[in-house]
């Protein structure tokens, strides 16, 4: 994995707890001009000055702990601008922009569990942030302030079920395992199954061209056919195109998509579904190596799974009047050597 993920945010949150270390959750609700991170990104400190995730490139993380570990006796919830308009006169982003934090010390260890085990399980989650605390609700319709309390939604990771052959299935099952993904391999090649199996991918083996009890998706799943034979798509994209997926697709050059819709047709597959198939797979123009190939298509799906999950409309993000007391007159926080 490339970077922190909300989940992992979480996760060293409720470990600190469970150790007995008071810990902070810092979440991103409110920004005016430009932001490294969307409303809703989150730190969690702990009071001994370990943290993780950030809201800069480093500009203001030194500031934002020292901040946090501020709050553990007072033990209620602060609302803090850095930046523009912000009290703290020495604390600026590069960009000129200013960012809200909301500080929520010592925050309920079982809503963060709730919360995890809804992820772990593939459900949405949410969290309910206020002056009284953490609470755990079930998934919030979006991330943004409702009254006094700023409710935040947390996605399952994205999954990607990769059916195909050869180099491509390769690339494409080890680059989406770096970056994030959930990975799930289909496939009748024993090559790629003994050098993904070995790497830990779960694989299943595709002995005759029925449907694996292992093709299902969820709303966070994409599934992209990578075969260059369309004899084992004949089972197995008709399926596809029927589950909750957000995503399928299947790579070819538009001869073959021409043929490959066709076909469909041709076995009864409704138009409404032939419709979901992405014939145009990936970001990058008649990518035909398997590395670039594969980057091209997970942009893509990415992409996808960036939209379904939704984007803040900016005034969601407003922070309401008088709801917190900002932290009082301006004075320095000393940053961390």
């Amino acid at each position: 994995m490339i970077a922190t993920t909300p989940a992992d945010i979480l996760r060293f949150a409720l470990a600190r707890i469970e150790e007995g270390v008071a810990t902070i959750l810092v979440t991103l609700t409110g920004i005016e001009g430009a932001a490294p991170r969307a409303i809703g990104a989150q730190m969690a400190v702990a009071a001994d000055g370990r943290y993780i995730g950030s809201f800069s490139g480093g500009c203001i993380e030194a500031a934002v702990v020292a901040e946090a570990i501020e709050t553990l006796a007072p033990a209620r919830a602060r609302l803090v601008r850095f930046g523009a308009g912000s009290p703290y006169l020495d604390i600026r982003l590069p960009c000129g922009s200013g960012i809200d934090l909301l500080f929520n010390p010592h925050p309920d260890r079982h809503a963060i569990a709730d919360t995890l085990a809804r992820l772990d399980r593939r459900e949405a989650a949410g969290l309910c942030l206020s002056a009284d605390g953490v609470l755990s609700e079930m998934p919030v319709d979006t991330t943004g302030w409702q009254g006094g309390t700023f409710d935040l939604r947390y996605h399952p990771t994205l999954r990607i079920v990769a059916m195909g052959q050869g180099e491509e299935l390769i690339a494409l099952a080890r680059l989406a395992r770096t970056f994030g993904a959930e990975m799930a391999i289909l496939s009748p090649d024993p090559r790629v199954l003994a050098d993904l199996g070995a790497e830990g991918f779960e694989t299943t083996r595709l002995a005759t061209r029925t449907i694996p009890p292992s093709l299902t998706a969820d709303r966070w799943t994409a599934i992209l056919s990578v075969f260059h034979d369309r004899d084992w798509e004949d089972e197995l994209l008709p399926h596809a195109l029927g589950l909750d997926a957000f995503y399928v697709g299947a790579i070819g050059s538009r001869r073959t998509q021409a043929m490959r819709l066709e076909a469909l047709r041709s076995a009864g597959v409704p138009d409404r579904l032939c419709q979901r198939l992405r014939t145009s797979v990936g970001l990058i123009p008649a990518a035909r190596d398997p590395a670039t190939l594969a980057l091209s298509a997970l942009a893509q799906i990415v992409q996808d799974y960036a939209a379904i999950v939704g984007v803040l409309d900016p005034a969601a993000a407003e922070t309401p009047s008088g709801t917190y007391q900002s932290p009082g007159p301006a004075r320095r926080i000393a940053a961390s050597p």
